[in-house]
């Protein structure tokens, strides 16, 4: 292989939310010439797309009936991820506090994870030079074949410290509880539940800068890209 391309590498990255996860997802695939899919935006789209479309998000067979409807399309730029859902950007309106507190009920309804698992897996077959995606579920069900699989965790109060940084004015304690709160929703739920998956690396990040954690995965990348 010395003097090809190098082979793509499907790189997977799980963990709950506040551990880096998006930041050091699309710096290692900026860093590594690799397309970037974060896949919790796709579950935001179609959440989006629900209260847009006054569909009763406590009912599960309602979110499933229209599951199909919404065109979700993902750039994969890590310089620029962009998200469109019927030819609108929706990259600002997904980050609302009310898609945020919906995504999990949506996100659970099996027919829901079954269209944009079938999303992700075609994006990933497409990526040319190979591929970073982030989420919940990807080493577990929707690339368990995945050349490497990561999982990022952190210490609650970690999370909730740079998730409040992320939301402007937000409460510390109130992230906490509410990332705890969605952490007990995703693991439980019975479609694709938040998990390790048995052969990932598991990288703490609670003690670690970004750019040590970014350091960490970019090693691991190329590791597993020279003994390919």
């Amino acid at each position: 292989m010395e003097n090809g391309a190098a082979q793509p590498v499907i790189v997977a990255i799980d963990g709950p939310s506040g551990t880096g996860k998006s930041s050091t997802s699309k710096a290692v695939a900026a860093q590594l010439g690799l397309s970037y899919l974060d896949t919790g935006a796709q579950y935001r789209a179609i959440t989006w797309w629900m209260v847009a479309n006054g569909i009763d998000i406590e009912d599960p067979s309602a979110i499933a009936a229209v599951a199909g409807k919404p065109e979700i399309v993902s750039g994969t730029d890590p310089e620029n991820p962009t998200i469109t859902v019927d030819g609108t950007d929706v990259a600002a309106p997904i980050r609302t506090q009310e898609v945020t507190s919906k995504v999990s009920a949506v996100s659970a309804v099996p027919e829901v994870r079954a269209r944009i698992s079938e999303l992700q897996r075609s994006i990933a077959a497409a990526a040319e030079a190979g591929i970073v995606v982030e989420g919940r579920d990807i080493g577990t069900t929707v690339l368990p074949d995945a050349d490497l699989k990561i999982f990022l965790t952190a210490s609650p109060e970690a999370r909730a410290a740079r998730r409040s940084g992320e939301l402007k004015g937000a409460d510390v304690n109130a992230t906490r509880e509410a990332l705890i709160k969605r952490d007990a929703a995703d693991s439980s739920r019975k479609t694709s539940p938040l998990a390790k998956a048995d052969d990932a690396v598991e990288v703490d990040t609670t003690e670690l800068t970004l750019a040590q954690v970014i350091e960490c995965v970019v090693t691991l990348v190329e590791e597993k890209r020279a003994g390919k």
